[in-house]
């Protein structure tokens, strides 16, 4: 279903290589995002060229971002339709991968893909505050999130889960550098440094999309107090 050459260039382009085991988990991958957004709304995104450069290569992004030793935790934040979790686990096999979200009905289709690519990842049905009040706190060793919600409330959903001497990953547009400045102070209550910007380009059908992503190192533990119950976080960022 997806050119495998396409998808190979956008991600050799931050420094990935693919398999071409690699690739035929991404085209099966495809074919069940395919089949499955027939009966519930997963992606907009359905053809070949936007599911491997838009969908894919963006997730891939973030593997030079990843930690290098081996068996890291990561928890993929609002995952959707596996973005980017399953696709970083696909090159990094050695990763102990868990993917939230709020609705069940997704979390079984990631079920379903995972059985069949051979992903051994646990799933959890919650919302990103109430998970990191439990036992999932302070557990990874990354955590990732894909244009889930403004940099400000996306760190308060995520950087609770991230370990002190971890890193939160977060994949936005570029309008995302002013969300910047306006989530550091967010970032400081939560125990995270100051955020580091990467920007890249991918190129889909003649079409250049910016993207930024932000590396939060988390430097000292989250009070307890954080996250804040949903009705709060909804009244306004930190």
């Amino acid at each position: 279903m997806i050119d495998y050459e396409l998808l190979r260039e956008q991600v050799a382009s931050f420094g990935v290589t693919l398999t071409d085991e690699m690739c035929e988990k991404f085209d099966r991958y495809a074919e069940l995002l395919v089949e499955w957004n027939e009966k519930m709304n997963l992606t907009a995104i359905t053809d070949p060229v936007g599911i491997a450069v838009k969908h894919f290569a963006d997730s891939l992004s973030a593997v030079p971002l990843l930690p290098e030793k081996q068996g890291i935790a990561v928890i993929d934040v609002g995952t959707g339709a596996g973005f980017p979790g399953i696709p970083l686990a696909i090159v990094r096999p050695d990763m102990r991968l868990t993917l939230l979200d709020s609705l069940n009905k997704r979390l079984t289709f990631l079920s379903e893909v995972c059985c069949e690519l051979g992903i051994t990842a646990t799933t959890v049905h919650a919302r990103a505050e109430e998970g990191a009040r439990g036992a999932l706190r302070e557990r990874f060793d990354v955590a990732t999130a894909r244009a889930v919600a403004a940099l400000p409330v996306l760190s308060e959903y995520c950087l609770p889960y991230v370990k002190v001497g971890g890193r939160f990953v977060a994949m936005k547009g570029p309008e995302s550098e002013a969300e910047c400045a306006q989530a550091k102070r967010a970032i400081g209550l939560l125990g995270g440094g100051k955020p580091v910007c990467h920007a890249l380009q991918l190129t889909a059908d003649g079409e250049t999309l910016d993207r930024r992503l932000f590396v939060i190192e988390k430097q000292k533990s989250t009070p307890a107090a954080y996250p804040r119950p949903t009705a709060k976080i909804k009244k306004g960022a930190l």
